[in-house]
C-alpha cells in the first residue's frame, strides 16, 4: 500500500475553541494512474480543502493512495480505522461500473453494518448534474465506530456531493461511538436533534 502526502491541501486543522471533540479522519484515494505516478491525485485534495473549510473541531488527516486493487483497498480502510484511529474515512475513486472499479466492494467487505441511504443520496444530487450519476454504485458502511464513505472520483463532484451529505455525518459518527464533530455553519450546517447538541453550557464530558 501507497503511503503519501498530497500536494496541496492541510493534514490538520479546526480550532482547540470549538466545542467539537479532537477527529481524525481517513482520506483513502483509488486510482491506479495517480498511485504509479501516472498523474497528481486531485481527488484527495478536494476532500482535505473540504475539511479546511467545514470543520471547526480541531482534526488530523491520514492519507492514501492505493491502486484500483480489491484488497490494497480493504487493508487500507481496515488500518485506517483499526490502527490510526479513524472515526470517519473517506474514499474517492473506483465506484464506476469498470471492471477494476472495486471501491464499493472493498467497502462493504470489511463494514459490519452499511448504510444505503449515503450512496442513495449522492446519486440523486449528482443526477442534476449528469444522467451518468446512475452508473456511480458509491455506498457507505460502519466498521467499529467509524463511518466509511466513497465519493465520486472527480474533484467538481466530490464538492458537489460532499458538502450535501456532509450534513448528517457528524450525527452518524457519534451515534456510531465516535467523535462529537463541529461544523462551520457558513460552509455546512451539521444536524443533529436538539438534545443531542452540544452548548457553552454543556462542555464535552
Amino acid at each position: 500500500m501507497a503511503a503519501a502526502r498530497p500536494t496541496v491541501g492541510p493534514l490538520s486543522g479546526g480550532s482547540s475553541s470549538s466545542l467539537g471533540d479532537s477527529a481524525r479522519f481517513g482520506v483513502l484515494t483509488v486510482s491506479d494512474r495517480a498511485s504509479s505516478g501516472v498523474y497528481e491525485d486531485l481527488s484527495g485534495p478536494a476532500i482535505l480543502g473540504f475539511f479546511a473549510e467545514a470543520i471547526q473541531s480541531p482534526w488530523q488527516v491520514v492519507y492514501r493512495l492505493v491502486p484500483d486493487e480489491q484488497p490494497e483497498i480493504e487493508t487500507a480502510i481496515k488500518q485506517l480505522v483499526d490502527e490510526q484511529g479513524c472515526c470517519l474515512v473517506v474514499t474517492t475513486g473506483g465506484t464506476g461500473p469498470a471492471p477494476r472499479d472495486v471501491t464499493p466492494e472493498a467497502t462493504q467487505a470489511v463494514c459490519s453494518r452499511m448504510m444505503p441511504g449515503y450512496g442513495e443520496q449522492m446519486r440523486a444530487i449528482s443526477l442534476k448534474y449528469v444522467p451518468t450519476a446512475v452508473l456511480s454504485r458509491q455506498t457507505a458502511g460502519i466498521r467499529g465506530s467509524a463511518l466509511v464513505i466513497n465519493l465520486p472520483g472527480k474533484p467538481k463532484s466530490i464538492r458537489e456531493t460532499f458538502d450535501e451529505v456532509f450534513k448528517s455525518i457528524p450525527y452518524c459518527v457519534q451515534l456510531a461511538g465516535g467523535p462529537y464533530i463541529e461544523t462551520n455553519s457558513e460552509v455546512v450546517e451539521a444536524f443533529r436533534p436538539a438534545q443531542d447538541k452540544r452548548t457553552v453550557s454543556s462542555p464535552a464530558g
